[in-house]
């Protein structure tokens, strides 16, 4: 696609990477999908996925060195986006099952499991998009997303005060209890929920994404 920013699926062994290449695609993007470093570093984009266990995704992403590809990004101011385990891997850590796994550590936090009695949360759900935001911008506060999954970060312990950077812009859900449905921190953003499922509103929201990249 002629003039369209190159956006990178990061393919480290977690599914749905079809899907989330046709919701890319259509929200303009020129889309690969790779476990290429070279691709994945230099692209205008990279969207890192994930289904599954927190633990397996980290496995995965490691046999790839994702977290250094990440890191050089970021490093570099260029974009990234986390997806639903994608995520939940950007934080320090997380536990299921009683097992506790290290994640990449970009921001600090712990996903666990939420405090509901119907779980996984799994549905269509509203959002407290927070003030400011790029990937909401245009949508209704009423707007639905589609989530699934049992797992969150259900508390935010990074702390900007006095800080020269622009505090993060945090965007919270409600299932038995709050958590992070989004977070975005400069060059890097995240989505508990899919929005290469979530209809008419991911579509937007991928397009305010795809657009900021150009």
């Amino acid at each position: 696609m002629s003039g369209a920013p190159a956006v990178a699926i990061l393919d480290y062994g977690s599914g749905n990477l079809r899907s989330a290449q046709r919701a890319l695609e259509r929200a303009g993007a020129d889309v690969t999908v790779t476990d290429d470093r070279d691709i994945a570093t230099n692209c205008d984009g990279l969207v890192v996925p994930g289904v599954g266990a927190f633990a397996a995704c980290m496995e995965g992403l490691n046999a790839v060195k994702g977290h250094r590809i990440i890191d050089q990004r970021l490093a570099g101011g260029r974009p990234v986006l986390g997806i639903c385990v994608g995520m939940q891997i950007l934080f320090e850590r997380g536990v299921e099952f009683g097992v506790e796994a290290q994640g990449c550590g970009e921001w600090p936090g712990t996903v666990s499991r939420l405090p509901a009695e119907v779980l996984p949360h799994m549905g269509w759900n509203t959002v407290d998009a927070a003030a400011g935001t790029m990937l909401f911008d245009g949508l209704d506060a009423d707007t639905r997303f589609y989530f699934v999954h049992s797992y969150a970060v259900q508390d935010w312990s990074m702390d900007t005060d006095g800080s020269r950077i622009d505090p993060p812009k945090l965007t919270w859900a409600t299932h038995g209890g709050p958590f992070l449905a989004a977070v975005e921190n400069g060059a890097l953003a995240a989505t508990q929920f899919h929005p290469e499922k979530s209809g008419d509103a991911g579509a937007h929201l991928l397009r305010n994404w795809v657009r900021s990249l150009a």
